[in-house]
Order: C-alpha cells, then structure tokens, then sequence
C-alpha cells in the first residue's frame, strides 16, 4: 500500500503497543473474531488503526499517567536499593562489584526505570518505540559489564530476573492503590512483561557481545 491509504492500517507490533498488549494476545483476539484484521500476501497481519483505537475503551483514553499515580523514576529507584540489600544475601558476587563498575550499572538501572515508566504513559506509538529502545540500550549496556566482569550469562538471567519481579509488583501495587480496574491493571501488567522480556534479551545480547573472542568481532 502506498499514500495516505497505509497509515490506516498497522503491523501487529504497532497495535499491541497501541493497544498495550503482547502480539500474542492481539493475535488471540484476531483468531477469536474480537478485531478484525487481513493477511498480506507475505503472511504478515495488517490491522485497521480505527478498529484497533476502537479496543481501547473510553476511561482508558483518560487513565492518568503512572507519574500522577506516585509512579516516579526516584520511587522505582528506591525500591530496586532495597532489593539490592536482600540480593546480597543469594548472591555475594553483587558486593565483589568494584565502584568504577557499579555506579554505571545504577545510572543504567535510574535510566531503565525511567524509559519504562515514560513507555507505559506515551500515547504515540513513536513515542513509546523510543523509549523501549532506551530502556533497551541500557538493558544492553548493563550486559555488557556483566560480561565484562566475567559473570556467567546463566547469572546475569538469573539476576535480571530477580531484579525484574520488584518493578512487576510495585505496578500491580500502584494499580491497587490508586483503584485501576481489572482490564487496566492486566493491560498494564500484559505491557510490562513484554518490555522486561525484550530488555532481557537485549541483555543477553549485550553479554555474549562482551565474552565474544576479539577475533570473531574483526571477522564480523
């Protein structure tokens, strides 16, 4: 499609984040009818932006943003210092971390919480892609120094993992205080999970860059 005619349809990946759902459940709501949607000649699913504006339900439109909430970066920064107290205590090679290391691993994890929570508030798909590819990059980053410092990718899952649930739970705890419904609050638990899944994987990417052989990056 060409001209004014292609912005009004979108890939799967445009409206999940428009939506603010995973891929996975906007092609479950295709499949059972719910919205309506075309397959390209290429296999690739192509959705009406009126249909799929058409899911968002009207209080949605209005739902205050997470930092009007009690949200904020500075909060979420404050819960992941507490979680790093009681990580010390299932994994000791957290205080091995010199200095010169640790505080960008901070400033990366400062920078995440912020690009996620501006992800989750943005409207505009442009927007929202902007700040994941932030988060992203960080996510990537922080990677790279656990790489760097020799800690095996199986840890750093392992810690992302750990570090993932705090930010998990402290959404579903302002979801409850503040009174989003039931849609809201898995809506918004839905988008969080498809985030930290990428920010994993731009993690693990970030590592094995890290440990790769000097040799093999000059062939790439």
């Amino acid at each position: 499609m060409r001209g004014p005619s292609r912005r009004e349809w979108m890939s799967i990946h445009e409206a999940s984040v428009m939506i603010g759902v995973s891929p996975a459940t906007l092609r479950r709501w295709s499949d059972a009818g719910d919205i309506k949607a075309f397959t390209t000649p290429g296999g690739h699913r192509r959705f009406s932006r009126a249909a799929v504006a058409g899911m968002l339900p009207a209080d949605r439109r209005g739902r205050p943003k997470l930092g009007q909430l009690g949200e904020t970066p500075e909060r979420m920064t404050r819960v992941y210092r507490r979680e790093l107290h009681r990580a010390t205590q299932w994994a000791p090679w957290i205080e091995a971390i010199d200095e010169a290391d640790r505080q960008p691993l901070r400033d990366h994890g400062q920078r995440i919480a912020a690009a996620l929570l501006a992800f989750f508030d943005a409207t505009d798909p442009e927007e929202r892609g902007a700040a994941l590819a932030t988060a992203e990059d960080s996510a990537g980053v922080c990677g790279r120094i656990a790489g760097r410092i020799g800690l095996p990718c199986e840890a750093t899952v392992e810690a992302f993992l750990r570090f993932r649930m705090p930010f998990v739970r402290e959404l579903g705890g302002v979801a409850r205080r503040r009174g989003l419904d039931t849609a809201e609050t898995t809506r918004l638990l839905e988008t969080a999970t498809e985030a930290l899944d990428r920010l994993l994987t731009a993690a693990i990417r970030g590592h094995e860059a890290a440990i790769r052989p000097e040799s093999e990056e000059i062939e790439r």
